[in-house]
């Protein structure tokens, strides 16, 4: 059904609708800031309200502010990323020095979750979670028992490649002088290598007290328990996973070794002396002889002495388990198996463990002087010319020979002349 038209040619007016008129009432909106009516638009005989472009000044404030946040939660981000790599790094790689080195046994029943704990507990690392995430990115860790040296407050990357050499891969150089005792060779042990003490070494050597040795020399009487003498002192690259018994078994065996090569099996046709006998002459040679050429000497004087039942009187087994600062005139005094100045023969055990030179003078003395020696002139007919006595004559450690008693004291008086005694 048509309606029907006004005067205006518009739609007839029906109080539901509001017509142009009223929408233009002041009813206190404001045209201008939020309506944009398209005044020469053709008209639409349907529309109700009017046309309404937005993008006006209120929807261009709402995107300025839109902008503003993504912005600030970009700067957020950042920042916190950083934060984050910062504190990370910070536990990766601590700050301050580097702490004292840390012995860490790592056992069979040991994971990752159990050594970064304990990693922690013991000061060297300060995030175990951080140091698990740190070894799962640099490729994880396989778990190899045995002892490590760790540096607390190291980088997490050097302590993953202490972990990851295993110890037998670990050699460390460790120099025993040739004179050295079985509780100095125990003592460089405990200073070189971590986790080894000096106790736990002479209990298997026969060093302490009542302790009986855990392996045995070719050249170890019976009645011995002790491995003084019979340790050959040299340089050795020890693994981080021997034992005490398995570095004195390689020392044991270099001594054997050299033993042979230098004839000591060969003893009792040699010098009359079974190889045990001569290894504690050679640890008395190594103890007295300061230079080489006095070696040789040395040994010929302690021959000669046992030859003629004189006791030997040698300084240097006074000393042997004797507090070093211990007046020697009360050594001299003092009732031990090795009191030489009191006791005939050669004391019970070497006082020390000899090197190759001192075990080949002990097998091959220097002979005694011939009778045109200047030593042997003023002798009275008949008696034989061999050495005696020798005392220490220079600062470098030399020493002078003497034949008679009369000779020595004359060359003991000149040594404190000297300024040598």
């Amino acid at each position: 059904m048509n309606r029907r038209r006004d005067r205006d040619g518009g739609v007839p007016h029906d109080p539901g609708f509001l017509s142009r008129d009223a929408l233009s009432q002041d009813d206190g909106w404001d045209d201008e800031e939020w309506l944009d009516v398209d005044e020469d638009a053709a008209p639409d005989p349907y529309r109700v309200l009017p046309s309404v472009a937005v993008g006006g000044p209120r929807v261009r404030l709402t995107t300025a502010w839109m902008i503003r946040l993504g912005l600030a939660a970009v700067v957020i981000a950042a920042v916190s990323y950083g934060a984050y790599q910062y504190w990370y790094l910070r536990q990766v790689n601590p700050p301050g020095e580097d702490a004292v080195p840390t012995v860490f046994t790592v056992t069979e029943n040991d994971d990752l979750d159990s050594i970064s704990m304990r990693l922690r507990e013991l000061g060297v690392i300060v995030n175990d979670g951080v140091f698990r995430r740190y070894v799962e990115q640099e490729g994880g860790l396989e778990v190899i028992p045995g002892i490590y040296t760790l540096r607390g407050r190291d980088h997490m990357g050097n302590l993953l490649r202490v972990l990851r050499t295993p110890p037998q891969e670990t050699l460390t150089r460790v120099t025993f002088p040739e004179g050295f005792t079985l509780t100095q060779i125990g003592r460089r042990l405990a200073e070189n290598m971590n986790g080894m003490s000096a106790e736990d070494f002479l209990s298997k050597v026969g060093g302490a007290a009542g302790s009986v040795s855990a392996i045995r020399s070719t050249y170890q009487p019976e009645s011995v328990t002790s491995l003084e003498g019979l340790l050959f002192p040299d340089t050795y690259f020890i693994a981080g996973n021997e034992t005490p018994t398995q570095v004195a078994q390689r020392m044991l065996q270099l001594m054997e070794r050299v033993g042979r090569q230098e004839g000591l099996d060969d003893a009792q046709s040699l010098v009359g002396r079974t190889p045990y006998e001569v290894l504690i002459v050679a640890s008395l040679i190594e103890r007295e002889a300061k230079i080489a050429e006095d070696r040789a000497k040395i040994a010929r004087v302690i021959y000669n002495r046992l030859m003629m039942d004189m006791l030997l009187q040698i300084d240097a087994t006074l000393f042997y388990q004797q507090d070093a600062d211990r007046p020697f005139t009360e050594l001299r005094e003092l009732d031990t198996p090795y009191n030489t100045y009191l006791k005939k023969g050669l004391p019970p055990t070497p006082i020390a463990n000899p090197g190759r030179a001192s075990i080949a003078a002990a097998l091959a003395p220097a002979p005694n002087p011939s009778a045109g020696d200047p030593l042997c002139r003023d002798l009275p007919s008949g008696t034989p010319c061999v050495y005696l006595y020798y005392v220490l004559s220079d600062k470098d450690g030399g020493h002078t020979f003497a034949v008679t008693y009369e000779q020595h004291e004359a060359n003991v008086q000149k040594a404190i002349a000297d300024g040598v005694l």
